[in-house]
């Protein structure tokens, strides 16, 4: 890759519990983008199947390509890169390995603009994954909140229930393919049952 020398790159990180209009936000980024006519790149973990394997969609069914990637291999991105590209998008940030963090670095470093869109805290309401250190680099930071579902009141906490009771703290942190669901709490409503 090459050091634009002209270009400032900088990273964005748009960030809240789940139903928090995140990937929506990203959505509308790469949309504005493609209206100015820059060449981009997005990218979504290959855990994250819910809706499509080479699209990114939100959860009102708003979507745009994406290129499906080992959250284990993030290096594997500098295979897409090329000299036309302007930024770097990432969807579901928070699953990827913390090898991203030196690579989104690296070509934010090179003028690249990076978008980045994720889960903020875990369903305990703890820092999740690589977030803490990508809030830690990220030139611009938009949180979002969403709507409790218990007592309508912003919700800042991702609540997973699993066979209609809250989770334990002890339960894995990611559940592929498990019966769970999820809704949006606000920190009052938010319950995580201590310990199975």
């Amino acid at each position: 890759m090459y050091y634009s020398e002209n270009k400032i790159g900088h990273i964005e990180v748009i960030c809240g519990p789940m139903f928090a209009g995140k990937t929506e936000e990203l959505i509308r980024r790469v949309k504005r983008m493609e209206y100015a006519k820059k060449k981009f790149l997005v990218f979504k973990p290959n855990i994250d199947n819910r809706y499509s394997s080479d699209m990114v969609v939100s959860h009102n069914k708003k979507s745009t390509n994406a290129i499906n990637i080992n959250v284990a291999h993030p290096e594997e991105i500098k295979n897409y890169v090329t000299e036309e590209i302007s930024a770097l998008v990432f969807d579901e940030v928070q699953f990827f390995d913390d090898k991203l963090i030196d690579i989104i670095n690296y070509y934010a470093n090179c003028g690249l603009r990076i978008i980045c869109a994720g889960l903020d805290k875990d369903f305990t309401g703890k820092p999740f994954g690589l977030i803490p250190n990508l809030l830690a680099i990220a030139d611009e930071v938009t949180k979002l909140t969403a709507i409790c579902m218990v007592c309508g009141e912003d919700a800042t906490e991702t609540q997973r229930i699993i066979n209609g009771k809250p989770a334990y703290d002890n339960d894995p942190t990611v559940l592929i393919g498990a019966s769970e669901s999820y809704e949006a709490r606000c920190r009052k409503c938010h319950e995580v049952r201590h310990h199975k």
